[in-house]
C-alpha cells in the first residue's frame, strides 16, 4: 500500500511533464527546408505584413497581391514552399515582436531600414529606394509644409513619414495620425485633412488609380530604402536565401519586370 502511494506522485509528475511537452510540440512545430532554413510552419513561408499598402501589398478579392508579395514568392519558390500572408498591425512588425513570437518567418511591409529597427530586426539587402512625399488635392496650390499652416496634415502611425514630420515640427499645422494607409487616404479624399505624408511610390500608385483628383505637392528626400525583416539572429540561412534571391532577380531581369508591373516603369539605374 505504501509503495503504491509513493509511486503515484512520480507518475503524476511524469504525466504532467509529457502533457506539457505535447502542448508545445505535438502540433505543427515548424520545420526546416532541405537548405536548412527554419520555418514556423512546415512547408510554408509565413509573411507578416500590414494591409493595405498598395502597390507593395493589398487585398484584391480573397487574394493579397503586390510588389512585395511577388518578391517573397520568389523566395518561397527557391525554398520549395508556398507563401502564406499574415495581416498584422505595423507596430508588431517594426518592433520585431511578430518575428520573435513566431507569428511569421519574414516581414514584408514596405518597411524602411533604420538604425533603430536594425537593433531588433535582421534586414535583407535593400530592395527598393524610397522617399517621402506630400499628397494634396489637385489644384490645391499646396507646395510645402508652410502652405498647410492653419490646416490639418495626415500621417500614418509608426512610419518614417510620421518620424519626418515629428522632426520638422511644422508650425501652425495640426498633425493627425492614422492607423493605416487606407484611413489616411480616405481622410484626404473626404477633406478631413488638407494634405498627407507617406512614401512616394504609394502616392504615385494612388494617383494613378484616382486620375485627376490628387497630385504630389512636394517630395522630401529622406534617402530611405526598404528591406525585408527576419528575426534578429534567429534565421541566418533564411536571410542568406533572401539576399541570394534578390541578387539573382536583379541580375536576370526578373526584378525589373516586377518593378515595371507595379510601378509602370523600370527602376532608374
Amino acid at each position: 500500500m505504501s509503495w503504491r502511494f509513493s509511486l503515484r506522485p512520480k507518475l503524476l509528475t511524469t504525466v504532467l511533464a509529457l502533457t506539457a511537452l505535447c502542448l508545445t510540440g505535438c502540433g505543427d512545430s515548424g520545420g526546416s527546408t532541405s537548405s536548412g532554413v527554419k520555418l514556423v510552419k512546415s512547408g510554408t513561408l509565413t509573411t507578416c505584413t500590414h494591409l493595405p499598402y498598395a502597390p507593395f501589398q493589398s487585398r484584391v478579392g480573397n487574394k493579397v497581391v503586390g510588389f512585395d508579395v511577388d518578391l517573397i514568392d520568389l523566395v518561397a519558390k527557391e525554398l520549395g514552399v508556398k507563401q502564406a500572408i499574415f495581416d498584422t498591425p505595423f507596430e508588431g512588425i517594426k518592433s520585431g515582436q511578430d518575428l520573435n513570437t513566431g507569428k511569421c518567418d519574414i516581414a514584408a511591409a514596405g518597411m524602411t531600414i533604420t538604425d533603430d529597427r536594425k537593433k531588433v530586426i535582421d534586414f535583407s539587402k535593400p530592395y527598393f529606394d524610397a522617399t517621402q512625399a506630400l499628397l494634396v488635392p489637385k489644384g490645391s496650390g499646396i507646395k510645402s509644409l508652410d502652405d498647410i499652416k492653419g490646416k490639418s496634415l495626415g500621417v500614418q502611425s509608426g512610419t518614417t513619414g510620421k518620424d519626418y514630420i515629428d522632426a520638422q515640427e511644422p508650425q501652425g499645422v495640426k498633425v493627425i495620425e492614422f492607423e493605416d494607409l487606407a484611413t489616411e487616404q480616405q481622410a484626404l479624399a473626404t477633406g478631413q485633412i488638407a494634405a498627407a505624408v507617406n512614401d512616394l511610390p504609394v502616392w504615385l500608385f494612388y494617383i494613378k488609380n484616382n486620375p485627376g483628383k490628387f497630385e504630389i505637392g512636394t517630395q522630401f528626400d529622406t534617402g530611405e530604402q526598404y528591406g525585408f525583416g527576419i528575426k534578429k539572429g534567429g534565421n541566418p540561412e533564411l536571410l542568406k536565401t533572401v539576399n541570394s534571391v534578390l541578387d539573382k532577380a536583379k541580375a536576370d531581369g526578373t526584378y525589373d519586370k516586377l518593378y515595371e508591373k507595379w510601378f509602370g516603369q523600370k527602376p532608374t539605374p
